[in-house]
């Protein structure tokens, strides 16, 4: 400011001095030189002050009006991202110009709506490609399932809700989520017995190693609900122990179930599956995905099995030449006078022997082959694969 009104003084003292004489005497442009006198003969010593540099008009600012369609779907939806909204405004009006979801999220910040998150390492979080695991191309292909973590809904007596949750990976169509009182086989069949009987069977169904999905120290993990579904024609597929990633996308959906249905939880199991039916139709016809193409909810991509679930259990078929042993209510079966332990799992159904290479005998359970009898030794060697059937 000093040096400014100095070179004011200096223009109207000046003896036999130009203004561009002046102007290079301090160091600035002749054009800066007149803009100061300019802006001192109309405003005075303020004239000289620094000015803000901000536009006057901002041609993308967010009016009032979609501000406030913003801030209504995020208080119907508080698990709404700024991603989320853009995209499920875009869905429903495409026509209109929408702020980008950078500038959602901004306003969301200013309005106190949204939780800065600590960084995270995503090196520990990448998952490279399983040969084990089936690849979800099509609907119905692979289904995952599993249990939520369980909460308290009866804070007074202590009961809690254990919510089985099955997803179509590829479309992320919701299927199933149903608040149980336990996570035994017998409930968790239930459930899939509605969701088979409205959907049709998948190929595939991905779980952890939890009960009920997994036993452990059993016979490839398998327990009575993995036997179930090979009866039916679907393989169980587990991922490794330990390695949650590989499931990665029901993992992160169960992070979105809890913020939009258990924060708080409700008073009863009743009203606790109200809130999941609700969340159901929301995330599967409403909600815009970030894993689906033009960001469109689920329901668009994904239709039910043609395979449907049959009124009886199928019985399990081999092929011509097979040697059919039962497995008695030991686990075991009768092979050249001698008992060989299977499994206690499918005890009073029957297995299928049949002679391989290798002076070994092959023991399978329809698709599903179990291991080897060493003819030599009469031993049996687990080895648990699925044979896609012909």
């Amino acid at each position: 400011m000093s040096e400014r009104f100095e070179f004011i003084k200096a223009c109207f003292d000046r003896k036999n001095k130009t203004i561009a004489e002046i102007c290079f005497d301090f160091g600035i442009s002749e054009k800066t030189g007149h803009k100061f006198i300019k802006r001192f003969m109309e405003s005075g010593e303020k004239g000289l002050k620094d000015r803000s540099h901000a536009v006057l008009h901002h041609p993308f600012r967010i009016t009032e009006e979609v501000q406030s369609r913003i801030l209504e779907l995020k208080k119907a939806h508080p698990d709404y991202g700024p991603q989320i909204i853009h995209d499920r405004l875009v869905q429903h009006e495409p026509d209109v110009h929408w702020p980008a979801a950078s500038s959602i999220g901004e306003f969301l910040k200013r309005q106190g709506l949204v939780r800065r998150r600590p960084r995270r390492n995503r090196d520990h979080e990448r998952v490279h490609l399983n040969s084990h695991l089936t690849e979800p191309t099509e609907p119905n292909l692979v289904w995952t399932a599993d249990f939520k973590g369980q909460f308290r809904v009866y804070s007074r007596f202590g009961v809690y809700c254990y919510p089985l949750t099955v997803m179509d990976l590829n479309s992320r169509f919701v299927l199933g989520i149903r608040a149980l009182e336990t996570t035994s086989v017998d409930q968790t069949k239930c459930e899939f017995v509605r969701i088979f009987r409205e959907y049709g069977l998948p190929r595939v169904i991905r779980t952890d190693n939890g009960v009920p999905f997994a036993q452990a120290n059993a016979l490839g993990r398998l327990g009575h609900l993995a036997f179930w579904w090979v009866r039916l024609g679907i393989k169980p597929e587990h991922i490794r122990p330990g390695k949650p990633q590989e499931n990665g996308a029901h993992e992160r959906f169960h992070k979105t179930l809890k913020a939009a249905t258990a924060k708080p939880p409700s008073v009863s199991l009743r009203s606790q599956q109200k809130r999941f039916d609700e969340f159901i139709t929301e995330y599967n016809s409403h909600r815009p995905h970030r894993s689906l193409a033009r960001r469109r909810p689920p329901r668009e991509f994904y239709s039910p099995s043609t395979r449907p679930y049959p009124n009886r259990l199928p019985e399990l078929s081999y092929d011509e030449g097979t040697l059919v042993r039962l497995v008695g209510s030991n686990g075991c079966i009768k092979w050249q006078q001698r008992p060989i332990m299977i499994s206690t799992n499918i005890t009073n159904q029957y297995v299928g022997i049949t002679e391989a290479e290798g002076d070994r005998f092959r023991v399978s359970y329809g698709d599903l082959q179990l291991g080897w009898i060493v003819a030599e030794t009469g031993d049996f060697k687990p080895e648990v694969r699925w044979e896609e059937p012909n």
